[in-house]
């Protein structure tokens, strides 16, 4: 009768394969841990804090601070920017990403570059491009000031660099639903006598729709939280050229840290509701693209 002998070298193998994978079960933990203490650092320390300076002295000030009339005044300025900007940026987006996605021609990629131009360049950057050309000294200043036109330190420019900064979302979002959806279904619809019009809002717009809205909420995002392009154009006039994100950095400057602090808060459930709003077009997307 023979006895086995036990295999030492089996049940090293098998502490060593143990070893490894408790060593790799921490490896997720670590990243995470690293994860959530950047943010922390970076984000969520700042944001409490953001609102604990807003309400250190209680919600009364912090409501007389959102009647001022400076702050109503940049709060409707922001507004208004927004409200212009963006119908603009949509029909700008809507029009190029048709015509890139729909048609093959020479500069294409060029127009694409173009069009992310915004992305890379500082937003301070592109506000000095615009006093280089419409400013008083500017290439097209003494046509302007001949004309008694102000563009600079003024509203037109800043819906000019509102716009600008801007421009890329709608086109960048919906550029790839068109891509994705095809030509098949227009092209029926053209077959059948639709018209070019009756094509884009039957055919077209329902299938980009939350491309589209995607798209509208991050412009509507960047436009009411713009700070560098429109600070070099607007001349930081209180009550007249001065936007939301202005607001905040002025009265900071003027030792106003309980008003700058509240108008931040608003400027910070902004971006809340457009998460918010961004996450449920995500799902719906994600929803959409299981069926």
């Amino acid at each position: 009768m023979t006895v086995d002998k036990p295999s030492f070298h089996s049940s090293a193998s098998d502490t060593d394969t143990a070893k490894a994978k408790e060593q790799k079960s921490w490896v997720p933990i670590i990243l995470i841990g690293i994860a959530i203490a950047y943010l922390a650092l970076v984000q969520y320390i700042p944001a409490i804090n953001v609102f604990f300076q807003a309400f250190s002295k209680g919600f009364g000030p912090f409501l007389s601070n959102l009647t001022r009339p400076d702050f109503l005044s940049a709060v409707w300025l922001t507004f208004l920017l927004a409200l212009i900007s963006l119908p603009v940026n949509t029909v700008f987006g809507l029009c190029a990403a048709w015509a890139i996605a729909r048609h093959k021609f020479p500069g294409r990629a060029i127009v694409l570059s173009i069009i992310d131009l915004p992305f890379s360049i500082s937003p301070v950057v592109a506000g000095l491009m615009l006093v280089l050309l419409y400013g008083r000294q500017g290439w097209f200043g003494p046509w302007l000031q001949a004309h008694d036109i102000k563009i600079i330190f003024a509203f037109p420019g800043m819906l000019l660099a509102t716009a600008f900064v801007s421009m890329p979302f709608v086109a960048r979002e919906v550029i790839p639903v068109l891509e994705e959806f095809g030509k098949d279904q227009e092209e029926a619809a053209r077959t059948l006598g639709a018209k070019d019009w009756q094509i884009f809002w039957r055919v077209t717009l329902p299938s980009i729709r939350w491309g589209l809205l995607y798209g509208l909420i991050l412009t509507n995002a960047r436009a009411m939280g713009e700070f560098g392009a429109v600070s070099v154009v607007s001349g930081n006039i209180a009550g007249q050229t001065q936007s939301l994100p202005l607001f905040v950095e002025d009265a900071y400057k003027q030792y106003e840290t309980e008003a700058a602090f509240s108008a931040a808060v608003l400027l910070a459930l902004l971006a809340v509701v457009t998460l918010v709003l961004k996450e449920i077009l995500e799902r719906k997307t994600s929803i959409k693209d299981v069926e």
